[in-house]
């Protein structure tokens, strides 16, 4: 009797996990962001959320008429950052970088990060792999 107990209750605690795992699931790039939309443009770091799953860099972008916009960029991963490079001290408000991305299909003022362009000229591949997103390094591949 204790094992049947036991096995109906692994059995529903599998379902449960089953039914919430689309709602921790991966992304694709597509889902969310526009290949046909690319935007580059020159910014100001506000802050940075260094969260899985993935990095968002808050910056300000000066317009023509002066109107300042508020962005949110979307990055890899913290530990791929890193390794690619990234310090928190690389990233801190601030600092003005470039961005090079693609906005989101909404059009709100998101964008998924292809490079960024620190204020010494080095650039830094911002970019998840495995997402969909147009000219992906390849993996052994560097920018």
């Amino acid at each position: 009797m204790r094992r049947q107990l036991v096995a109906v209750l692994a059995t529903g605690g599998l379902l449960v996990a089953g039914a919430a795992a689309p709602v921790w699931a991966h992304h694709a790039f597509a889902a969310e962001f526009d290949s046909k939309k690319p935007v580059t443009f020159k910014a100001t770091v506000t802050k940075v959320e260094w969260v899985n799953p993935h990095v968002w860099i808050h910056v300000e972008v000066k317009r023509p008429d002066g109107k300042v916009e508020p962005w949110a960029i979307e990055g890899g991963t913290p530990n791929v950052l890193f390794r690619r490079g990234f310090t928190k001290q690389s990233l801190a408000p601030g600092i003005e970088i470039m961005i090079d991305g693609y906005q989101a299909k909404d059009g709100t003022r998101r964008a998924n990060g292809r490079d960024l362009t620190l204020p010494d000229g080095k650039k830094l591949f911002l970019g998840s792999s495995g997402t969909g997103a147009p000219y992906e390094l390849k993996p052994g591949t560097s920018q």
